[in-house]
């Protein structure tokens, strides 16, 4: 058996090869059940397996294998937050969303997607064509087509796209933010304590742009200089979850190309450059996906100096220095419910926006269930069903916690949240800038 996930590697996308990794893996899986409670795929392989009375995972068929793989939504909690058998760890080198990823991957290089999930895969993945085709000018036109879940239209993209007419999506802004970052004057406050560069993605850049605004006023308001450097793009998530290597490796060079080309200009300037990335997707997707897909010096360049950005900011306050200011003239409330999503907690930093929560003064109860959405799993009409029962435990807790406010790091996580709870969240940064007085900008 070889255990393959270098994506380089000559057996990388071999069905065979693939197929005896695969039921390597899953007798592991079967005879541990640790994950069995984070997504479908873990009941679904071990009722498979358990059809059989020697349990063998070999005689499972190629249907239900795939089933596995088409219901991971790859929230990566099972390979980078719970499984004791991944690789370096022991000697089993197990990576179960690894192997996931080669498989979707396999599935693609195979053409046995359908021509519906061919269709859904490239809407999904349009990311920078479709912010830039829906923001601006056509921004409220866009918006009241996406706006409205359930309506004529949104049953037409539903049977076209295939993304839930029920699922909210964010609006597009009438303002991309990095227009608005240009127009901008620094309001840096007190003495310099670093400069970063945002990486605001294309959820920050034609859609939640306020998080953007917020990030930066809450940076400049502890005496942190912003940049934003020109030419970034989608991190390339949907393209890499959809297992489109050839897109997704298009998108990490553009990315870290530019990137890599501002560390090492600070560098020349005797500056410490770090990437901040308000979205905990696309933050995973620089600091690992890029080095595993890319294997250049540049891309473990960037991975070495990316935060997120709640990250770095506890890093300021907690460094010999430099320190935040906790002195909040504005609106604090006084009670939060953090959801912390799920590529964040697999980031394994900790929970760096409650701490930065915490220092408001505001009560914090934490939320660490999934939202079911995982990148772009959950918005796919074949999948909204089993999204929604995956949102249950984040909707019992969440609104059994009844805060004055819901917060969260993830864009596309709150809007499963509001979707499911009535309940609109907030990024921790926009709380922060509303705990400093910072105002939120009208688009």
């Amino acid at each position: 058996m070889t255990t393959t996930y270098d994506p380089f590697h000559p057996k990388y996308l071999d069905g065979l090869d693939l197929r005896q990794e695969m039921d390597r893996v899953f007798d592991l899986c079967h005879g541990c059940r640790l994950c069995f409670k984070f997504c479908p795929s873990f009941p679904t392989l071990f009722d498979a397996i358990d059809q059989h009375d020697d349990q063998d995972a070999a005689k499972i068929t190629d249907a239900q294998a795939f089933q596995v793989v088409d219901e991971c939504f790859n929230c990566k909690l099972c390979g980078e937050v719970n499984c004791p058998y991944t690789p370096g760890k022991h000697e089993w080198a197990l990576d179960f969303p690894r192997l996931m990823l080669r498989a979707k991957a396999f599935q693609q290089d195979d053409g046995q997607k359908s021509a519906k999930t061919v269709l859904t895969d490239r809407a999904l993945s349009k990311t920078d064509f479709l912010g830039k085709l829906s923001s601006g000018v056509t921004a409220p036109l866009a918006n009241k087509v996406l706006g409205t879940p359930g309506s004529p239209l949104r049953k037409a993209i539903a049977k076209t796209a295939g993304i839930h007419e029920e699922r909210i999506l964010p609006p597009y802004a009438k303002t991309r933010f990095s227009t608005w970052f240009k127009k901008h004057t620094p309001k840096l406050r007190g003495s310099g304590q670093g400069k970063v560069a945002l990486f605001p993605t294309c959820l920050v850049e034609y859609t939640d742009t306020q998080v953007g605004r917020d990030l930066v006023g809450v940076y400049e308001h502890n005496g942190i200089e912003c940049s934003v450097p020109a030419g970034t793009k989608c991190c390339g998530a949907p393209a890499l979850h959809q297992g489109n290597l050839k897109q997704f490796r298009k998108d990490a060079a553009a990315n870290v190309a530019v990137l890599a080309g501002a560390i090492r200009d600070a560098e020349a300037r005797g500056e410490d450059l770090t990437i901040v990335v308000p979205e905990p997707t696309c933050g995973f997707v620089l600091k690992k996906d890029y080095v595993a897909y890319l294997a250049t010096d540049d891309a473990r360049l960037v991975a070495d100096h990316t935060q997120d950005a709640a990250e770095h900011l506890v890093q300021v306050h907690k460094a010999d220095g430099t320190s935040l200011d906790t002195e909040f003239g504005g609106e604090v409330p006084v009670s939060i419910v953090y959801h912390a999503p799920c590529h964040l907690r697999a980031q394994s930093i900790g929970l760096k926006s409650r701490d930065l929560l915490k220092l408001t003064g505001a009560k914090i109860t934490l939320v660490a269930e999934c939202s079911g959405i995982d990148g772009t799993w959950g918005l796919r009409s074949d999948n909204f069903e089993m999204a929604r029962g995956v949102a249950k435990k984040m909707t019992k807790a969440i609104v059994k916690a009844d805060a004055d406010t819901v917060a969260g790091d993830c864009s596309l996580a709150n809007g499963g949240i509001l979707l499911e709870t009535g309940k609109t969240p907030q990024h921790p940064l926009s709380v922060m800038a509303r705990a400093y007085g910072i105002p939120a900008d009208a688009d």
